[in-house]
């Protein structure tokens, strides 16, 4: 029985009409992904009713029992899965994450090092509108002109320059593997503490084929969606010692009572990423992106670094005489959903900048391979290539459609097993 659907038809319509976009498309969008079904289930049930301010043992409210088993099932399964000393998986996202670690370990006006945001970095790296900017002097690094790879020479310099008290390292839209020993490296030498945001590459790095950078950082952060393939919603891990403090700067430093619905959801995505199989999943996700960096490269397009190491790549559509704004309104009038992106050293302005950022962990998850991703490349260039042919763009739809159509999203699933 649908109970959204008799209660409140106005909000079903939409669902119903989000459903259909996801199935009938090719989700590209980098940071975005398809949980399992019992993912779903899990942030679906009856744990969203349970109020759980504090910790497992340590609560504010009675009736606990059962949801202190969620946490700690979470935390005892992230920490296996990255290697950590202490996992916090409270955090409702991958910002409020990063919060909390700012929290931890430095002090309003201090200087942190990051990853410029035009050059591949995020939000809460000190971009100048967001809290971090506001709160803290962020001083920011970037990649090389000449092959796009990120500058350690750059890092170091501005290190020994600024005396930063934290490095944080970790990109939302940098396509190649970082080596985070050597971000570690230069934090030992300047006496900065080093914290790695990898939401990004959580998944890789669970699957063990992206460098992992819980040995060598103070403090790592990551969503749970993207390429690790669980709800929406972060973790905070850190070593032993900073335990306490980091716990204190989730709750109640930055929010207040956690929600264990999605705590479940990250437990069970956890487990899921604990199996063998899902490393052959990552695998398939990197394979795929290099085969559709290749495809594209050879049609005239040009990407950043050249190519990539991981789930994702930057697209320079320049060449073909147009701007980012442009390829993902026609890409997204085709069925194919990206965004719009900022390259190094963009000339262009944000709201319309030079590139599109492409990922294949959402359509890796569909269980497409790199003869799709040949074909995908296909329909983007021919796209690209005649933005104001509308034969061209309902023809590609047409494809797309029949593509989509080979591959249904885990959703359906879901509903197939509540009907």
């Amino acid at each position: 029985m649908n109970f959204i659907e008799m209660d409140d038809p106005d909000i079903w319509t939409a669902i119903s009409a989000e459903q259909a976009r996801q199935q009938d498309g090719l989700e590209m969008i980098a940071s975005e992904n398809f949980t399992s079904p019992a993912v779903m289930q899990a942030v679906g049930s009856v744990l969203t009713n349970k109020y759980a301010e504090g910790y497992p043992g340590h609560r504010y409210y009675g009736g606990c029992e059962f949801v202190d088993k969620v946490e700690e099932i979470a935390r005892n399964r992230a920490a296996a899965l990255f290697g950590a000393e202490h996992v916090n998986v409270q955090p409702h996202s991958g910002s409020q994450a990063n919060s909390a670690v700012y929290l931890t370990a430095i002090q309003p006006g201090d200087t942190v090092l990051a990853f410029d945001l035009s050059h591949g970095g995020h939000l809460t790296h000190g971009m100048k509108l967001n809290s971090s900017g506001i709160l803290y002097r962020f001083v920011h690094y970037g990649v090389r002109r000449d092959n796009h790879l990120l500058d350690f020479d750059q890092v170091a310099k501005l290190a020994r320059e600024h005396k930063p008290k934290l490095i944080v390292a970790g990109a939302s839209a940098y396509p190649r593997e970082i080596q985070h020993s050597r971000f570690a490296e230069i934090a030992r030498e300047v006496g900065a503490k080093l914290m790695v945001d990898m939401a990004h590459y959580a998944g890789l790095v669970a699957a063990g084929i992206h460098d992992n950078p819980v040995p060598v950082a103070d403090f790592v952060t990551s969503t749970t969606h993207k390429t690790l393939r669980g709800p929406r919603g972060g973790i905070a891990m850190c070593r032993a010692e900073n335990s306490k403090s980091l716990d204190r700067s989730v709750f109640p430093g930055t929010q207040g009572g956690p929600l264990m619905h999605v705590i479940a959801g990250k437990a069970v995505a956890f487990g899921e990423a604990l199996r063998p199989e899902f490393k052959l999943y990552a695998m398939k996700v990197v394979d795929n992106a290099r085969a559709l960096a290749s495809a594209l490269a050879s049609g005239g397009v040009k990407l950043v670094s050249g190519g990539t190491d991981n789930h994702l790549m930057l697209v320079d559509v320049t060449p073909l005489g147009i701007g980012g704004k442009l390829a993902e309104e026609v890409l997204d009038q085709c069925g194919i959903t990206c965004n719009k992106n900022m390259i190094p050293y963009d000339e262009r302005k944000p709201m319309d900048p030079s590139g599109i950022r492409l990922g294949t962990p959402a359509l890796t998850t569909r269980g497409m391979g790199t003869d799709e991703m040949s074909s995908i490349a296909t329909w983007i260039l021919r796209v690209l290539k005649s933005p104001q042919s509308r034969s061209t763009i309902d023809a590609t739809k047409r494809e797309v459609c029949e593509l989509a159509e080979q591959y249904p999203v885990p959703a359906a699933k879901l509903e197939a097993v509540e009907r």
